[in-house]
């Protein structure tokens, strides 16, 4: 007896379809991830008894913000560097030299002094003359 073996039929996976879905999974996943901003400066606003509503302008302000520690961040962007010289070159970048801008500084109440002067003194060499200390209202006493 004679034993003849038959020949193998080759076996193709197709990856092209395989490559399709997981490309299609990978779009998804990109598309509908979001994204949080863990960088933003916790800011508690110091109280002021009287406050005057900011003037409505149709320029968007710039902003300081001024965390506890005396970190600065331009606009939510967190800086750097925490000096003078940092804050005045992202201040001009910022601005694009337009020193008519509004300026607002936000500090936090627990801010060092020093670091909201040097904020000011930042403004200040950089020209800007509209500028704000953002503050909120006291609470009023109940009866």
């Amino acid at each position: 007896m004679k034993f003849r073996r038959k020949p193998r039929e080759n076996v193709e996976i197709n990856l092209a379809s395989l490559l399709d879905v997981v490309f299609i999974l990978l779009l998804f996943f990109v598309v509908t991830t979001t994204f949080t901003r863990e960088t933003q400066l916790q800011i508690d606003l110091p109280e002021a008894a009287s406050a005057t509503p900011p003037q409505p302008s149709e320029r968007k302000p710039l902003e300081v913000q001024i965390a506890a520690d005396g970190s600065y961040a331009l606009n939510g962007q967190p800086l750097a560097r925490s000096d003078l010289a940092t804050l005045s070159s992202a201040l001009q970048q910022a601005s694009a030299g337009d020193s008519s801008l509004p300026l607002v500084i936000s500090a936090d109440a627990q801010t060092p002094h020093q670091a909201v002067i040097t904020a000011m003194d930042a403004a200040g060499k950089l020209g800007f003359a509209h500028l704000r200390i953002s503050t909120v209202e006291a609470a009023k006493p109940g009866p």
